[in-house]
């Protein structure tokens, strides 16, 4: 990450006192006013993990000055710059609108969240091969430059990238110290244990089947949604939420419907994000439009396309999406003519018509759980139409389409019915 000097943020010695418990160094147990939080959650969080990664960086020192100035300093740095702290706030307000007032260990889980999502983006931007992560450059890019490498060349790239995996790695496992250290009674620890490794092993599937995706040509309906609700839906919204709901000792039937309520989200989320990557304005979507065409991203959108394609025996739009998915060279005429195929197939219709429907299902499963009237239910929903919110404006108008007449039976509703009840 370019801009990121070892200078711009101060880590050293650990912010608060610790305590010895077998042997082992661990935080000591801190807290902060449950309302000081609710007003500022983000804060908290914030002045949480400037304590944490303190201690982190500080550790990263005693076993090598290179590796701690070069790559801890850079996960830290990485870690506390930029992002809007979703996940931590999901799984505060998850906490709080079923009771719960757990402040010290649930900003610590919500700094371990923060650290799966570093994990998750430095190796994401390896994957992908991009060059830039909120405006600046990627931490291989910025890696490679920082040991006077030229980015693109073999040497620049094998280092860079294999340097980014091993801060990735590192990002990992100080969430996995995290969570470890922070203190939680027994029956707490079982439970939000589940929901943590569960989360970690969803999170790594999904991204193994979106890159499956890619070489092989795409993905079934079912596929496609698997992929979606893994990657995103999963880690981002559901198991936050679930997490909360563990520390504040929620019942199962609550927990569930959190649950359910947190994957209608996370679903709805990708599904309107899939379609601004296709037809959103990049001056206000900040990335260019058709990389998931570019890089044949196996998107629930373009599966909904190509089915209904194939059903209506339509060889034209079934020829542009063999075409121009997976092609790295995409010209803007290329884009334009898959928008199309988007537009006359349904498929755009229908993924919006999907994320509304999700948005839908989500505000009710969550009113089934929880007081949504309580502060903290209240926050809950907000933070909920936020996540599954309309994000992409009205379709405009196309001279009909197919979608209900020769593909309604491939594509049928994201989650059904029988789902509403409980996990899947």
């Amino acid at each position: 990450m370019g801009r990121l000097q070892p200078t711009e943020h101060s880590f050293g010695e650990p912010s608060h006192p610790a305590y010895e418990s077998n042997g082992h160094r661990h935080p000591a147990p801190w807290s902060e006013d449950v309302q000081i939080v609710d007003a500022d959650v983000v804060g908290a969080v914030l002045r949480t993990a400037r304590a944490v990664l303190d201690e982190r960086v500080a550790e990263a020192m005693e076993s090598d000055v290179l590796f701690s100035e070069e790559l801890a300093r850079r996960v830290a740095g990485f870690t506390l710059d930029g992002g809007k702290r979703m996940r931590p706030r999901l799984l505060w307000w998850g906490m709080r609108a079923c009771g719960g007032a757990e402040t010290g260990s649930a900003l610590r889980l919500g700094v371990a969240l923060e650290l799966i999502q570093t994990c998750a983006l430095i190796h994401d931007d390896v994957m992908d091969r991009s060059r830039l992560r909120r405006g600046e450059p990627a931490l291989h890019i910025g890696l490679a430059e920082r040991a006077g490498l030229p980015p693109d060349s073999a040497r620049g790239f094998a280092f860079g990238s294999s340097a980014a995996v091993l801060a990735g790695d590192l990002a990992l496992v100080w969430a996995d110290d995290t969570v470890a250290e922070t203190v939680l009674s027994a029956a707490r620890r079982r439970r939000v244990g589940a929901h943590w490794r569960a989360m970690r092993t969803e999170m790594v599937a999904g991204q193994y089947l979106d890159l499956h995706g890619q070489i092989s040509g795409g993905a079934s309906l079912a596929q496609a949604l698997r992929t979606t609700c893994l990657k995103s839906a999963s880690y981002s919204v559901e198991r936050p939420l679930a997490i909360g709901a563990a520390l504040a000792g929620a019942d199962e039937r609550t927990t569930d419907a959190l649950r359910f309520a947190g994957r209608c989200a996370g679903i709805a989320f990708q599904l309107r994000d899939d379609l601004l990557g296709v037809f959103g304005d990049p001056a206000l979507t900040g990335k260019p439009s058709g990389d998931d065409i570019r890089d044949g991203k196996p998107t629930y959108l373009l599966a909904v396309a190509r089915t209904w394609a194939e059903a209506a025996g339509d060889e034209e739009a079934t020829a542009v999406l063999g075409r121009v998915t997976g092609d790295a060279d995409l010209t803007e005429k290329d884009l334009a003519d898959v928008r199309g195929v988007f537009e006359v197939t349904g498929a755009r219709a229908h993924v919006e018509q999907e994320a509304e429907r999700l948005h839908d299902q989500a505000v009710r499963s969550l009113g089934q759980a929880v007081d949504v009237d309580a502060h903290g239910g209240s926050q809950l929903l907000g933070l909920l139409r936020t996540v599954s919110g309309d994000r992409c404006g009205p379709s405009p108008a196309t001279g009909g389409t197919r979608g209900p007449d020769t593909g309604a039976a491939a594509a049928a509703p994201v989650l059904t019915a029988a789902e509403e009840g409980g996990t899947r």
